[in-house]
């Protein structure tokens, strides 16, 4: 099993930045830290619309960013703690959504998602 646990979300206005944090834990993590996942990242979901990628990588090193948010955020892993991140710069008023952790099972691809943290930004 796989649990993702995100945090730091919160409200900011236009223009900030805010960082999240996704800790993957469980058996399966703990077994094969280091290649677990055959894809990890961040995908959201404003009210209304479908869930869309945000970013992502993959075990094989691979990044990729919507265009909506090349250039301002940036994804990266802490491996030591099984931890993936999302550095979120000059936010705009539609990055607003609930923003899911993703990680995707390297030998099965199943998929795991945490529970989703709120990313609210103001004009």
């Amino acid at each position: 099993q796989v649990q993702l646990v995100e945090s730091g979300g919160g409200l900011v206005q236009a223009g900030g930045s805010l960082t999240l944090s996704c800790a993957a834990s469980g058996s399966i993590v703990s077994i094969n830290p280091m290649g677990w996942y055959r894809q990890m990242g961040w995908y959201r979901q404003a009210p209304g619309k479908q869930r869309e990628l945000v970013a992502r990588f993959t075990t094989g090193g691979t990044t990729n960013y919507a265009d909506s948010v090349k250039d301002r955020f940036t994804i990266s892993r802490d491996n030591a703690k099984n931890t993936a991140y999302l550095q979120m710069n000059d936010l705009k008023p539609e990055d607003t959504a609930v923003y899911y952790c993703h990680g995707q099972i390297n030998w099965n691809g199943r998929d795991y998602w945490g529970q989703g943290t709120q990313v609210t930004v103001s004009s």
